[in-house]
């Protein structure tokens, strides 16, 4: 087969496999399509597939047709990063700063540093680091997985339960929001190189400059220029970051973060998303199942992804449940929130795929990172229905 047929072949196999499987299983009711999709990427990739039929899968998923998907991939998650940048809202954060800051301040540090602490007593082995890593920044990164809720992921959830235009809902978005912002903030911080720090002050200052001129210019751009604009001015960004010795999702985040919503209109804002999610993510996912191995043996790699989401989990809920006291919610709803802002999903294995690109930690820790993110993800849906219930 020619490289062309056999991109359309791994195509095909990347929209038809999970969608199929996910019809069969009962759809949304069981299971968001997102969660199949990362799976399905997980048993495509060499850990499962790969090791069945060796064979079949070097001749499938060749250098040329893996370049391929790689810029397909990489295309869409700069778009999707984008989006949830323009999801930010820090005017309504602001107004209402005090709830939102002492619960997005919990519902991030608890979990942050229970996730660091169970780096620090399980992945003592230097397997888990990756070859430009230091100790530090694998504490610091795992810490931060466990820590990090997917917004636009979210979003999505928060439309399935028909809250997301509720007061609650908007709550919700607003932690949220101050999190997803935390953790590219912490991201930066651990890509810092000293030998292109003199890049990175450049690109910042540079940021600033052309981030309230861009602002001025999208105020004052006709509705039909505005998207179009946007493409342009995300490739700039991200090429800046990424030239800086940062990342290009990093600046896809900020490209979005620094625009006003309000301008692109909710709904087409929302339809963004949904279009990427449908046209483009699937083959991101696959490009995310194909980094998986498991190299330390399964056992051990699922030992460490339990250890992490009960990280991950308690500190969420305990950090939103102190929240709930200091704030004088109603009894049960802590609950609720604790279980949305659970959801890790694409955001975190974003985050680990940055730190694996770096060297920061190794195809190992990826692995069992991105397990954590999608058992996370699983428990949120149903979790969040029974909360709901009581709440």
């Amino acid at each position: 087969m020619t490289a062309t047929e056999l991109f359309l072949l791994a195509l095909l196999i990347i929209f038809l496999l999970p969608w199929g499987l996910w019809r069969l299983v009962g759809g949304d009711r069981i299971v968001p399509l997102v969660v199949v999709q990362i799976v399905g990427g997980i048993l495509l990739g060499p850990g499962v597939l790969g090791a069945l039929v060796p064979e079949a899968h070097a001749t499938l998923f060749t250098p040329d047709v893996l370049q391929a998907l790689s810029g397909i991939a990489w295309w869409a998650v700069m778009l999707f990063v984008f989006v949830a940048g323009l999801e930010l809202d820090l005017d309504h954060a602001w107004k209402a700063r005090t709830d939102t800051l002492v619960t997005s301040g919990l519902a991030l540090a608890l979990p942050l540093a229970l996730g660091a602490l169970a780096a620090l007593l399980a992945m003592g082995d230097p397997r888990w680091l990756g070859p430009e890593g230091q100790r530090w920044q694998l504490v610091a990164g795992i810490g931060m997985a466990c820590a990090v809720t997917a917004l636009p992921i979210l979003v999505l959830f928060l439309e399935r339960l028909q809250i997301l235009r509720t007061a609650l809902g908007q709550r919700v978005l607003r932690y949220a929001s101050l999190d997803d912002m935390a953790v590219w903030a912490v991201l930066a911080i651990i890509l810092v190189d000293a030998e292109r720090l003199g890049r990175q002050l450049l690109f910042f200052i540079l940021f600033a400059i052309l981030a309230w001129a861009a602002r001025q210019v999208f105020a004052k751009a006709e509705d039909n220029d505005r998207w179009p604009l946007a493409l342009i001015w995300l490739i700039v960004v991200a090429l800046g970051a990424d030239w800086s010795g940062l990342h290009f999702m990093v600046g896809a985040f900020l490209a979005g973060a620094v625009l006003d919503a309000k301008s692109f209109g909710l709904e087409k804002i929302d339809t963004m998303r949904d279009r990427v999610l449908l046209l483009l993510m699937p083959v991101f996912f696959l490009s995310t199942g194909l980094r998986t191995r498991w190299e330390m043996g399964g056992l051990e790699v699922v030992g460490v992804a339990l250890l992490l989401l009960v990280a991950a989990v308690a500190g969420k809920m305990g950090g939103v449940a102190i929240a709930g006291r200091i704030n004088g919610w109603p009894e049960g709803e802590a609950r609720l929130v604790g279980w949305l802002l659970q959801t890790k999903a694409l955001i975190m294995i974003i985050f680990a795929n940055i730190l694996l690109d770096r060297g920061v930690i190794s195809s190992t820790t990826f692995t069992a990172l991105l397990l954590m993110a999608v058992m996370s993800t699983m428990l949120t849906m149903p979790m969040a229905r029974r909360a709901g219930r009581t709440a």
